[in-house]
């Protein structure tokens, strides 16, 4: 008799899901700061002008780089402090949902312009 193979969730029960939160909650947290580094670098000439790493893109180069090492030092913290921890998925997919929302909108320049 063949033994029925065992479901995927039963498998993953157990096992920790912090790492998987923490890539998805400091996606949010890049993208949010992609679209605040953005405005801020509109508004402020002086850092605007701190943020002009490459003159051909303008203060978008340091923006870009900026959000990205935000990204990565928010993931490299979640991810030491939740690696073996499991985690309410649903509460970080809404907050990272949230702050892409909010990323979104604020980098629409009818808005963004409200600032």
């Amino acid at each position: 008799m063949n033994k029925p193979e065992p479901s995927a969730s039963a498998d993953s029960a157990g096992l920790p899901n912090g790492s998987g939160a923490a890539a998805i909650l400091a996606a949010g947290i890049g993208s949010f700061m992609v679209a605040l580094l953005a405005i801020a670098a509109d508004n402020f000439t002086s850092l605007k002008s701190q943020l002009n790493f490459y003159k051909p893109s303008g203060p978008l180069s340091g923006v870009t780089t900026a959000a990205v090492v935000v990204w990565l030092i928010a993931w490299g913290i979640l991810e030491l402090r939740w690696r073996s921890r499991t985690i309410a998925l649903g509460r970080i997919n809404a907050v990272a949902l949230f702050l892409l929302g909010m990323s979104l909108l604020l980098t629409f320049p009818p808005i963004a312009d409200l600032f």
